[in-house]
């Protein structure tokens, strides 16, 4: 269950942004997950529920974008989504694809804050 961690780290640091900004309210997190993040989003959402419970931001709410997960193949000289992380390979010809370009993030892109 390493989504608690993950959840209080997140908490950690709004508590970081709002302590910068003077103690300004956060009521949102906005943050992208992609599947070969290794976190589950369902699993990461409960946890912070949790954490957030046991924090000073008990109203702050979580908001979660799932990234698909995107390749580049080389021999079709494309990016392709692909339906699925455990097979990567493109979807038109085949050919194994390593070069992802997206699908691995697990970032905060944005706070909503109320100063």
């Amino acid at each position: 269950m390493h989504e608690l961690s993950l959840a209080m780290s997140i908490l950690d640091i709004a508590g970081e942004e709002s302590d910068r900004r003077g103690g300004a309210e956060i009521k949102s997190i906005y943050l992208k997950l992609g599947p070969l993040s290794g976190v589950i989003k369902q699993a990461l959402i409960s946890a912070f529920d949790l954490a957030r419970e046991m924090s000073p931001f008990s109203k702050v709410e979580l908001v979660v974008e799932e990234v698909p997960l995107r390749v580049r193949c080389h021999v079709c000289d494309t990016e392709r989504e692909l339906p699925c992380f455990q097979d990567l390979c493109c979807p038109e010809c085949g050919t194994p694809c390593g070069d992802v370009v997206c699908g691995r993030e697990l970032e905060i892109v944005a706070m909503e804050i109320e100063s």
